[in-house]
């Protein structure tokens, strides 16, 4: 320290004096207390000081950096460092002081690693201070106190030297009652990139910048002949409104050279937003949502931001590749969707920001492949595979990073994107200081990777996470600003790298799938929602059949099973399930829409008569290629048509009804089941049957009471004829009393009997009367206003239903 104070035409203080005089006894104090901590990293600190142990090392006061600008500096800039100290400790800390260390040149990415994760001060390996005025001093900081800082200094003054990686370092020095010396209490490490000349030559960097969301979007499009989208919740209207995260990553990428990387579900779901759509509520609720013009804006801004820039557009939803490769592979159609989303993909981008994209890539989950992820990736017509270096690991102890592209065998190319600075930005950028070490790291890491091969241009490309926040956007916009502007880097298209020629000792191999990292395969889909995934396809398949206008339904649903293989559902099994039984239960609904009446029990009468089936249809759009088949149970007792069952086409308008009548020929009397059931014209069955019970009685009640009254006439008329003959006997007997058996008539039989001939004559006499009794009696009503019998059974409905049966 005496030497730094030196070295700036200064005179030590008197504490640096008197830990001059003292040094050699307390040089190995602080090195003794770091190793009793031990911190993992930085973050270490965030832990509060609670005892006199704790208070003794460099983990006492804790230091933040908040901001460093420039964040690569060259000559003439005077570098600026902000932060805050805070004393973790019980106890007052004096006569403290805030100095910038400046360390060695490091060498190395693996260097860059291993400064970031070390905790305690270290002598001589952290630097010593740079002294003199450029320091920050508080005559007391009191326990649990923070005090901001500000350290500005012109970069000469850093006395750089070659172009590399600097260690810097933000240090507080002081004492305590406990400790009555000055020691460092607190430090934080960051890099200082030096590059202040242009490079003769450049890496080429390819930065991706995606916009993706969640999925938002259900299958439901309302029952209006107008389809309006019901959304599973208003999220995404915060996240294209101003300030929300997709709205920054818009902006922030307007501004930088990168390719976009875009899922097309996000786009068309901000395009359905931009009419009217709907909310889902509680239970089966909707609201409308009023986010047309947040949705409009925001199009209208990413339309003007990707002119001419590259896109490249993800496969509809993006699908999880390696979910798909592990678990779905099995299941048979699933891989059908892919290429489904694949083809659908280009045009839903185009439509909406009239930019073609690029389809060629695709991109697994975090990067990391096998075969089977290969294999499955490039099925849909992508040739590009975009991994990680970390799944595609070289082994082969290259000394310098690698380009991207690999030929990794069957015309497929892996673009390799470089972990380090890849995972960049994956932690909490909320804090300021977290976001500047983010962004110094990074900036180390390119270069770095620059200086490995100076002479040996390479291609390199940055995959960060699918779905940034808003701060980690911020963060990476920040970082890749400055190297953009910096001297050592340019930009290129993500075509370009996968065009790059490739280093010939790169590895080239896939990992195998025990390579596969078991923290990722939690997070998959498992087989049986790519089972439930099919059943809904197999069912939308019948049903699309018997449509007019099948687009209306076969396109939401179609794109509903793409979301429901979406990446974004990796981490979130229970609202994945939630999603596709969501899906399923609303394709019932549509299904049930065209259905058959129920009936009650039939009766009839006859030997042939029909039976009507109604089947209603409650969708907007007509139903066609259906055919309604009627089955009797017992066709010994009751035919339909000609055979156990008899078929009819079915063709119905929208919110209407039809008909539809099947002779039957009755062979015997009794109860018979018969079955209605619909089914498509490949002979799927189609809905849920309805049976009902067909009583088959050959003469009915009404026939038997016509029946019973003619008889009753008929023996009326008898009693009235005998009447008569008694009465014309009896008269005849007092006309002339000589007659009779007793007067000893020959005519007359002795048992009382009348011969042929009294019978002709009393049949002539009152057979006029009795024909009349007969015949009016049998075939006229008793009252003008009763039906006949000959037209009864036909007018009158002999089930006793209300259901009128036709003959």
């Amino acid at each position: 320290m005496a030497e730094a104070a030196d070295f700036q035409g200064m005179s030590p203080s008197p504490a640096r004096r008197w830990l001059r005089r003292t040094g050699a006894l307390l040089a190995g104090a602080p090195l003794l207390a770091g190793l009793l901590q031990l911190p993992g990293s930085s973050a270490a600190y965030a832990a509060p000081v609670t005892s006199l142990a704790d208070a003794t090392g460099s983990g006492t006061v804790g230091v933040s950096l908040d901001s460093l600008s420039p964040s690569a500096p060259t000559d003439g800039d005077t570098l600026t460092v902000s932060g805050t100290v805070t004393n973790r400790s019980k106890q007052t800390v004096t006569n403290a002081h805030v100095d910038l260390r400046l360390g060695p040149s490091l060498s190395g990415r693996s260097t860059l690693d291993a400064v970031a994760k070390r905790g305690a001060y270290q002598p001589g390996i952290d630097g010593t201070p740079v002294g003199g005025k450029y320091v920050t001093e508080f005559s007391k900081l009191t326990a649990g106190v923070s005090q901001p800082f500000t350290i500005s200094v012109p970069v000469k003054e850093l006395d750089l030297g070659s172009d590399g990686v600097y260690q810097l370092g933000v240090s507080l020095s002081g004492q305590s009652a406990a400790q009555p010396y000055e020691q460092v209490l607190g430090i934080q490490r960051t890099f200082l990139p030096w590059q202040p000349e242009a490079a003769d030559t450049k890496t080429k960097t390819t930065y991706l910048w995606p916009l993706i969301s969640t999925t938002h979007l259900t299958a439901e499009t309302g029952s209006n002949e107008v389809q309006t989208p019901v959304f599973r919740n208003d999220d995404l209207a915060k996240e294209i409104a101003p300030g929300g995260r997709l709205d920054q990553m818009l902006s922030l990428g307007s501004k930088l050279d990168v390719a976009w990387v875009v899922d097309p579900d996000l786009l068309a779901s901000v395009d359905a937003m931009r009419d009217s759509y709907r909310v889902q509520g509680e239970g089966d609720t909707t609201t409308a949502g009023r986010n047309q013009k947040v949705a409009q804006a925001w199009l209208d801004k990413l339309e003007k931001t990707v002119q001419d820039k590259e896109i490249v557009a993800l496969p509809f939803a993006d699908p999880d590749l390696a979910s798909l490769a592990h678990n779905g592979k099995n299941v048979t159609g699933s891989l059908s969707h892919l290429k489904a989303a694949t083809d659908v993909a280009s045009d839903t981008v185009e439509s909406i920001v009239h930019v073609k994209p690029s389809t060629d890539f695709a991109w697994p989950a975090d990067g990391a492949i096998d075969p089977s992820i290969v294999k499955v990736a490039t099925s849909a017509g992508a040739d590009k595979v975009i991994a990680r270096s970390d799944s595609l690991r070289e082994n082969g102890g290259l000394p310098y990073t690698p380009s991207a592209a690999r030929p990794i065998g069957g015309g497929t190319t892996a673009v390799v994107a470089d972990a380090g600075l890849s995972t960049a930005f994956q932690g909490d950028m909320t804090r300021a200081g977290s976001s500047t070490l983010a962004v110094q790291e990074f900036l180390a890491q390119s270069l770095m990777t620059n200086l490995q091969e100076p002479d040996n241009q390479r291609s390199i490309v940055v995959a960060p996470q699918r779905m940034p926040s808003a701060s980690q956007a911020q963060t990476m916009a920040q970082a890749l600003t400055a190297l953009q502007d910096g001297n050592w880097s340019q930009s290129q298209e993500l075509a370009a790298a996968a065009k790059a020629k490739p280093d010939p000792d790169a590895t080239t191999r896939v990992p195998s799938a025990s390579s596969y990292p078991s923290s990722l395969r939690r997070q998959e889909l498992p087989q049986s929602a790519f089972e439930e995934i099919e059943n809904i396809q197999r069912k939308l398949d019948s049903f699309k059949v018997i449509l007019t206008n099948s687009s209306r339904v076969v396109t939401p649903f179609g794109r509903a099973i793409d979301r429901g293989m979406s990446v974004s559902w990796r981490g979130h099994a229970a609202e994945a399930s939630i999603f596709r039984d969501g899906v399923e239960r609303y394709l019932q609904v549509l299904t049930s829409q065209v259905r058959l009446i129920e009936k009650s029990e039939t009766k009839l009468s006859g030997r042939s008569a029909t039976i009507p089936v109604t089947v209603q249809n409650n969708l907007v759009q007509g139903v066609d290629n259906l055919v309604l088949r009627l089955t009797s149970k017992q066709p010994n007792r009751l035919k339909i048509g000609d055979g156990p069952y008899d078929e009819q086409p079915i063709k119905v308008s929208g919110g209407h009804s039809q008909s539809v009548k099947f002779i039957t020929n009755a062979n015997a009397n009794g109860p018979v089941t018969v079955v209605a059931q619909l089914y498509t014209e490949d002979g799927q069955a189609y809905g849920t049957p309805v049976t009902f019970d067909v009583d088959v009685n050959e003469i009915t009640p009404t026939v038997m009471l016509v029946i019973a009254g003619g008889v009753l006439l008929l023996v009326l008329a008898g009693f009235r004829m005998y009447t008569q003959r008694k009465r014309a006997a009896a008269r005849q007997a007092e006309e002339d009393p000589g007659t009779g058996p007793e007067a000893g008539n020959p005519d007359e039989d002795t048992d009382g009997a009348v011969d042929a001939e009294d019978t002709d004559a009393t049949d002539s006499r009152d057979g006029p009367a009795g024909e009349s009794g007969a015949e009016s009696g049998a075939g006229d009503p008793e009252h003008p206003s009763d039906p006949t019998p000959d037209t009864a059974p036909e007018s009158t409905d002999p089930s006793g239903t209300g259901e009128r049966v036709d003959r």
